[in-house]
C-alpha cells in the first residue's frame, strides 16, 4: 500500500509497544511484572464515579460545544485560580478527549515547515513526533542527571534562533521526574517575552510532587499571553480511561483549538466533563490525590532505595510524577539490550532510556504507579538478570 510520507516519518510511544509484548508473553503463561506504562493503579475516586452516573441518568450523552460545557471549561479556570492564583476567563478553556490533543493541536495551530521547536530529551516522545507531523523541525535540549534533569538555561539560550516559534517544558517530568525550579521558570519567562515565544507546558504530573511545592510558567507575569497550559484528569485522579484532558491557552489560540475540535472529535463526552466539575471542585477529590501522592512518595523511596543497591545501578531521587531514570551504565550493557533481556528473561517489563532520546542513553525508564509489592519482585528480578549477565560475562 501507499501511505503518506508522513507515516514514515513521525514517532511512537514505547510505552505501548512494550506493554503489547508484555500482554503477549502473559497470554503464553508468563508472569510479567509492569513497570512500563504510566497509569495510576488505583481506581478512579468513587465522588468522580458517581458524579459520572448521575451525569449520564441525566441526559448528560450528547454533542456539547467543541469548546466543552461552560460549567466545565468555568471549574478549570476555578481550579487554575485556586491553585496557581492566576486569573483565566473559561472561554480560554477547551475540553479535549484526552491532553494528547493539547499537543496535537498546538502543533498544529503554531507550528508549519520552516519553524523550530525546543523539545526536551530525553522527553515525551510525542513532543517531536507532533512537531514534525506538523511540519516543524524539533530541536532537542539536553536534561541531565547533574543538572537534577532540569534543562540548562544558558544552553536553552543557544538552541533559540529566528526560525525558533516554541518551547515545550514539562515539569514534573516524563519520563525523569525532574522538576523546573521557580528560578528556571522565571528565566525560561524572559526568554519567551525576550524572543517572542510561545510556551506549551504539559503539566499533567503537577498535582505529583514531593518535598516541594509545584511551581507553574503560568504564573510568571505577562505569561498568561504566552502559555498554553496543558493538564488532564487522567494521572492526578486515576482517570487515563476516561479521556479528558483540557488547555488553558491565550483566547485566540483557544478559538484555534475549538475549530481544531470541530475538524476532528467534535466535543470531549459531556458526561465526563461533568465528572471533571466533581474532580477539580469536591474535597473529597482533594482528600484521594493527597493520599495518593504519599503513597506514591512511599513507593518512589522503595525503589530508589533498591535500585541504588543493585550492581552497575544508580538512581537519582526524583521530585514529581511516578517514574525514575536510572543510570546503568555502571553494568556495561546497552539500555536496549538489557531492557529487552528484563522483560523476556526476568519478566520486567520497563523502558530503555533512548525511547525518550538520545540523551536517555544510559539509562532505563520505571514507573512505580504499581504496589509495593510489585516493585519490590520487579528489582529483585532485575538483580537476577544483571547477575546472570554477569557471570556469563
Amino acid at each position: 500500500m501507499k501511505f503518506a510520507q508522513r507515516m514514515s516519518e513521525i514517532g511512537t510511544e514505547t510505552a505501548f509497544e512494550v506493554l503489547a509484548r508484555a500482554r503477549k508473553l502473559e497470554a503464553q503463561g508468563r508472569n510479567i511484572v509492569h513497570l512500563e506504562i504510566g497509569e495510576p493503579d488505583f481506581p478512579t475516586p468513587p465522588n468522580i464515579v458517581e458524579a459520572a452516573e448521575k451525569a449520564v441518568r441525566d441526559g448528560y450523552t450528547h454533542y456539547t460545544p467543541a469548546g466543552g460545557l461552560m460549567p466545565a471549561r468555568q471549574a478549570v479556570a476555578d481550579w487554575i485560580r485556586r491553585w496557581y492564583e492566576v486569573d483565566v476567563k473559561p472561554e480560554q478553556v477547551v475540553m479535549v478527549p484526552g491532553s494528547k490533543n493539547v499537543l496535537l493541536f498546538t502543533m498544529l495551530a503554531l507550528v508549519e515547515r520552516g519553524v523550530e521547536v525546543i523539545v526536551p530529551d530525553p522527553g515525551y516522545p510525542i513532543y517531536a513526533s507532533l512537531v514534525t507531523l506538523a511540519g516543524g523541525t524539533p530541536v532537542p535540549i539536553a536534561l541531565r542527571e547533574r543538572n537534577d534533569f532540569r534543562l540548562d538555561i544558558d544552553e536553552l539560550k543557544r538552541k533559540i534562533t529566528p526560525r525558533t516559534r516554541l518551547i515545550v517544558i514539562n515539569s514534573p517530568q516524563n519520563p525523569t521526574g525532574g522538576v523546573l525550579t521557580t528560578r528556571d521558570l522565571e528565566q525560561i519567562a524572559e526568554l519567551a517575552h525576550k524572543h517572542d515565544l510561545y510556551i506549551l507546558s504539559d503539566e499533567v504530573y503537577g498535582q505529583i510532587t514531593y518535598d516541594g511545592t509545584h511551581a507553574s510558567i503560568l504564573t510568571m507575569p505577562g505569561m498568561v499571553d504566552r502559555v498554553i497550559y496543558s493538564d488532564g484528569l487522567s494521572k492526578a485522579y486515576a482517570m487515563c480511561g476516561w479521556r479528558l484532558g483540557f488547555a488553558v491557552a491565550p483566547l485566540e489560540i483557544a478559538q484555534r483549538f475549538e475549530t481544531l475540535m470541530i475538524n476532528t472529535s467534535s466535543c470531549a463526552a459531556a458526561f465526563t466533563q461533568m465528572a471533571a466539575i466533581e474532580a477539580l471542585s469536591s474535597p473529597e477529590s482533594d482528600r484521594a490525590v493527597e493520599a495518593m501522592v504519599g503513597e506514591f512518595k512511599r513507593r518512589r523511596d522503595v525503589v530508589v532505595d533498591r535500585l541504588n543497591a543493585l550492581p552497575g545501578v544508580t538512581c537519582h531521587r526524583p521530585l514529581g510524577a511516578f517514574y525514575v531514570f536510572p543510570n546503568i551504565t555502571g553494568t556495561g550493557l546497552d539500555q536496549k539490550e538489557l531492557a529487552d533481556r528484563l522483560l523476556y528473561d526476568g519478566g520486567v517489563a520497563l523502558l530503555a532510556g533512548t525511547a525518550f532520546g538520545d540523551e536517555g542513553k544510559g539509562y532505563l525508564r520505571l514507573s512505580y504507579a504499581n504496589s509495593v509489592e510489585q516493585i519490590e519482585e520487579g528489582v529483585h528480578r532485575m538483580k537476577g538478570v544483571l547477575e546472570k549477565t554477569a557471570a556469563r560475562a
